[in-house]
């Protein structure tokens, strides 16, 4: 079986990559929410082969961003609407 757990330099791009364009997204478009983030990344900038669902940006913020974008929730819906964190 092949462990497919590496850090390789792709992956790091890949990483850095989406980073960067959730900040620039939520820099631009305050309160808004993962879907408008996966809609934005996958359909505008062209990024489906990254595999990205409301979850796992739901998901990928907090782990990777929680420093630089915060949220809030809101309450007729119940989502989380990010922006940049001051």
């Amino acid at each position: 079986m092949i462990d497919m757990r590496g850090k390789g330099s792709q992956k790091q791009a890949r990483l850095e990559r989406l980073k960067e364009e959730i900040i620039e997204y939520v820099s631009i478009f305050p309160d808004c929410s993962a879907a408008d983030i996966v809609n934005h990344l996958s359909n505008e900038r062209r990024m489906r082969n990254h595999g990205l669902t409301t979850r796992k940006v739901g998901l990928f913020i907090p782990r990777y961003l929680s420093e630089m974008v915060g949220f809030r929730l809101d309450n007729s819906t119940g989502k989380r609407l990010y922006r940049i964190a001051c």
